[in-house]
């Protein structure tokens, strides 16, 4: 057997708090050798991602680390920041979960790869962008030279996913490291990205550690698998092993979880809270110099819907489907043309002063709640934040009062509303979010990925919760997705984008138990679920 590139051996971490110490990792030890894949697995909140965390130097502020970790021999754990820096981007990499976090919104893609080529190879700016459209080429990027002009927003979420995979292996890295990079994106796209690190694993021999709650990926990608439940390890062994027989309780019960039960039907006659009718969303290219205008690229094509009181409509489609950006186009987040009637009123020219006493009535809830949540703010002061806009005549007393409320609701111990989101798991911090909307009473909420970054067993949680919450407060939801499971136990309606039109919609069991189109079929087929 070879010799461990990495060795972790009796990993602690632990973060200081206003309520205490909170020990996230306690005692983890195991090893990833070179080609070797390792997936560590665990529900929200069981250490996983806090680990490696500690292990490269990331920890927040008030994280702290102790334990050894062994890189061909050398200690990273307590390794000066100067030395650490060399090893970090060059000898190991990362991927996060969430790419448009990590990818400056402020540059485009281009400068942000040529950037750690220039600073760890050494190289000069014309051999940097030389290379980084080759590593374009080899994450699969379309037109690659135009792609180098592009900015993060002007990417879908698996092209972002595959920027930062180029990024990460710009260096040929002996190691590296992947946190949930799969969880954001569609099954089709999911599986290209799976395929993709494959690739690249055996034509640079490294080896890979994939963090992740999806035990489908683990199957599909990992030699080995490490349980790891409330920060500590339960369980390791080859992957065909562990899957076939595992050994406790905890492991099977994550084999086995998936979101149960379906919606009850909304009444027929049900008011019309939202009506939207022919919205299209166009997105114009920039003008370069002394260069002809680029035409421009239509996201969303004259889409239609009408959503009733107590309602959800799933809207599904691959990443780039233009389900988020019809989402932000009713939300009048975008421009965009068509007619927007919010119970009987058109929004769609009102002025922004003249909307923002509606936007009360529409509130959101985010994909990545990390990345949503300001890092400044505790949960309290978050959920509280919606009413010093709306309701400004609220003493600071009230709104504590009003957000320990929403929390309660929402299964979130207020007492915790103190602390900061990073110091809460996925689930916590989304069940934070989903309170920061419901304080202030929507009649619509749009969901817009809300379960994609939480493990099976959270995501049943939050699927109970938000049914839980609709029938106690009559609310609507927009349910943006890429989880047909997920999107079967919430939904009254589907909706089916591909490239910005709308191919298929009907009620939950007709389109995904017999769908009339080839493209939901294999939507249907790549989520397992016929």
């Amino acid at each position: 057997m070879t010799t461990p590139i990495l060795e972790l051996r009796d990993i602690h971490v632990r973060f200081a708090t206003l309520d205490g110490a909170v020990e996230a990792v306690r005692g983890v030890s195991f090893a990833i050798r070179r080609g070797e894949t390792v997936a560590v697995v665990g529900e929200s909140g069981s250490g996983k991602s806090q680990i490696m965390m500690g292990v490269m130097g990331l920890l927040a502020q008030n994280g702290q680390i102790s334990g050894t970790a062994e890189f061909h021999g050398m200690n990273l754990i307590g390794l000066p920041r100067r030395a650490l820096n060399r090893i970090r981007g060059e000898r190991i990499a990362m991927i996060f979960q969430e790419p448009m976090t990590s990818l400056d919104p402020l540059f485009p893609i281009g400068a942000q790869l040529i950037e750690p080529l220039c600073r760890h190879q050494g190289l000069s700016r014309k051999a940097a962008h030389a290379r980084a459209i080759e590593l374009l080429h080899l994450v699969q990027i379309p037109e690659p030279e135009r792609r180098m002009r592009s900015y993060p927003h002007e990417l879908s979420g698996g092209q972002r996913q595959r920027v930062m995979i180029a990024m990460a292996i710009s260096n040929n890295p002996e190691l590296l490291i992947a946190d949930e990079p799969t969880t954001a994106l569609d099954v089709t796209i999911q599986a290209e990205i799976l395929t993709l690190l494959r690739d690249l694993q055996e034509r640079l021999g490294m080896a890979i550690l994939f963090i992740t709650h999806d035990l489908h990926v683990v199957r599909r990608i990992a030699d080995r698998v490490v349980v790891m439940r409330r920060g500590e390890k339960v369980e390791e062994g080859p992957v065909e092993t562990v899957f076939a027989d595992p050994q406790n309780a905890y492991t099977r019960a994550l084999i086995d979880a998936e979101p149960e039960g379906r919606k009850p039907p909304v009444a027929a006659d049900a008011p019309v809270v939202l009506e939207v009718r022919e919205a299209a969303v166009t997105f114009g290219r920039r003008r370069r110099l002394f260069q002809p205008a680029e035409p421009g690229f239509r996201a969303v094509n004259g889409v239609s819907l009408t959503l009733r009181r107590g309602e959800t409509i799933g809207i599904v489609g691959e990443s780039g489907s233009g389900k988020s950006t019809l989402a932000r186009a009713i939300l009048r987040l975008l421009p965009a043309t068509g007619s927007i009637r919010l119970h009987g009123r058109a929004i769609e020219d009102l002025s922004p002063r003249a909307l923002l006493p509606l936007r009360r009535d529409m509130q959101v809830v985010m994909q990545d709640p990390f990345g949503s949540l300001s890092p400044r703010m505790t949960a309290g002061q978050i959920v509280a934040e919606g009413l010093l806009v709306h309701h400004p005549a609220m003493s600071a007393s009230e709104r504590d009062r009003a957000a320990a409320e929403a929390l309660a609701e929402c299964q979130f111990d207020p007492a915790l509303r103190n602390r900061y989101p990073h110091e809460f798991s996925g689930g916590q911090r989304q069940r934070i979010a989903i309170a920061r909307a419901l304080v202030l009473k929507p009649s619509i909420i749009v969901l817009d990925e809300p379960t994609s970054a939480l493990d099976r067993q959270v995501q049943k949680q939050i699927v109970d919760l938000l049914r839980r919450l609709q029938a106690e407060h009559g609310l609507s939801y927009l349910f943006i997705s890429h989880d047909l499971a997920v999107v079967r136990a919430l939904s009254d309606r589907i909706m089916v984008l591909k490239s910005g039109d709308l191919v298929e919609e009907g009620p939950c069991a007709e389109v995904i138990g017999t769908p009339k189109q080839d493209y939901t079929r294999r939507l249907v087929q790549a989520a397992l679920l016929s």
